[in-house]
């Protein structure tokens, strides 16, 4: 049977030692995004968003690896992925602060500085920004209501065309604005978490 490393690398046994104001260093957070089981307990806790069992995250775990349902996992299946994150992975990451892992219970959940690792991971639960559809959206918009104006289409033909122009270009700004206002604030957020990386 083979030995299992349980020791932690000096980097991530400085963060268990210092506790520095939620701060991690660039080397603590791609040791334990090197590892893609880590990188699945991280998407796991972030899609249950709430605190989990070592047993139903080790089974979902074990499930992607073998490309298969929960229900038809093996014993042998289940149990390599549990051992492995019992003895090793969930104890680094719970020293480095990014789960809360009650070893004795059984139960991990996401600590506050998980969110410095998310944003290096490539999860579907993140909503990605599609302001390309709301000004593709606005632009057949306004070209229809031009267009119908244009055609002489009862209701619109009365509106002067200048006019309609002027309603489109004013949405396009508003839009505009929201799309740098968002911008500013996601940079801000960005620039927050950053900060905290050392």
């Amino acid at each position: 049977m083979s030995s299992i490393d349980t020791s932690l690398p000096d980097e991530i046994a400085s963060v268990a030692d210092g506790d520095e104001d939620d701060r991690l260093s660039k080397d603590v957070i791609f040791e334990l995004l090197k590892n893609r089981r880590r990188r699945e307990v991280l998407a796991y806790l972030l899609e249950a968003d709430e605190t989990v069992t070592l047993g139903e995250l080790a089974e979902q775990i074990a499930a992607w690896e073998n490309d298969t349902d929960v229900n038809a996992l093996s014993s042998d299946q289940r149990k390599r992925v549990y051992v492995a994150l019992y003895q090793t992975h969930l104890p680094k990451m719970d020293d480095a602060g990014i789960i809360e892992y009650d070893q004795d219970r059984g139960l991990i959940s996401l600590s506050d500085n998980a969110d410095l690792l998310m944003m290096y991971l490539d999860t579907d639960s993140h909503r990605q920004d599609r302001w390309d559809r709301w000004y593709a959206g606005l632009s057949a918009a306004g070209t229809a209501v031009l267009g119908a104006a244009i055609l002489g289409v009862p209701g619109l033909a009365a509106v002067p065309v200048t006019a309609l122009a002027a309603v489109v270009v004013a949405a396009f700004c508003c839009l505009s604005v929201a799309h740098v206002v968002r911008n500013h604030r996601r940079e801000r957020t960005v620039d927050g978490k950053l900060s905290r990386i050392e």
